[in-house]
């Protein structure tokens, strides 16, 4: 008999309360040196797509996901190229949608460093601790070449608690995705191959919904 008014006196002393997400989820894309500029269009077309599908709008919604969008590729380049956005209705997404696809390009002729990618978006959880779950997906179509080691950057997320999920682009053979099921994703984590960037959007669609219904059951 008194849990409703409780609740309801602390969402009147702190709004934040009633609102916290299920799941902050970090999108990252590789934009190094062999992303040349239609694959890295058919990846930012393939993330705008993917936020208009009807499922993953409904499970966003659901969980009052917070998401974002990191750039990344050599050593020292990786940006934020859209900060956290709280879904709460389904014209979130569709903005969020909207602005991956107008999404310019970070960085060109660069290095391919997945592990500074890592702890760059690990740093970027601090501003939503309100959220259950912590995801990053790290996409790529290649090997490291620069920065430090990968697995001790995976091994960093899995002592904070991150999970790691991965796409990896293949043009022959599974040798990326070897390489992201031993060194890239966390023990929690999963790797699911696009042959082709052309096969992105559809792979990144079903990742979404698969990582946000283990979540939300």
């Amino acid at each position: 008999m008194v849990r409703l008014p409780f609740l309801s006196m602390l969402a009147a002393l702190w709004p934040g309360a009633m609102l916290a997400c299920d799941t902050a989820l970090i999108l990252t894309i590789d934009v190094s040196n062999s992303v040349d500029p239609a694959e890295y269009r058919i990846q930012t077309d393939g993330l705008a797509a993917a936020l208009r599908d009807r499922e993953i709008i409904e499970l966003m919604v659901q969980g009052e996901v917070a998401v974002s969008v990191v750039q990344w590729s050599g050593e020292i380049r990786q940006e934020v190229s859209i900060p956290w956005t709280r879904i709460r209705t389904a014209l979130d997404v569709e903005i969020l949608s909207q602005q991956a696809a107008a999404m310019p390009r970070a960085f060109v002729l660069s290095d391919t460093a997945p592990a500074e990618a890592i702890y760059f978006s690990l740093a970027l959880f601090d501003t939503v601790s309100d959220c259950g779950h912590r995801v990053i997906d790290v996409s790529g179509d290649g090997t490291p070449n620069a920065g430090r080691s990968v697995q001790d950057a995976r091994n960093a997320a899995e002592l904070a608690g991150v999970t790691i999920n991965g796409i990896a682009i293949e043009s022959m053979g599974l040798a990326i995705t070897n390489f992201f099921r031993g060194a890239v994703i966390t023990r929690d984590g999963f790797v699911m191959t696009a042959r082709t960037h052309r096969e992105y959007a559809d792979t990144l669609r079903r990742k979404i919904i698969r990582e946000l219904s283990q979540v939300l059951g």
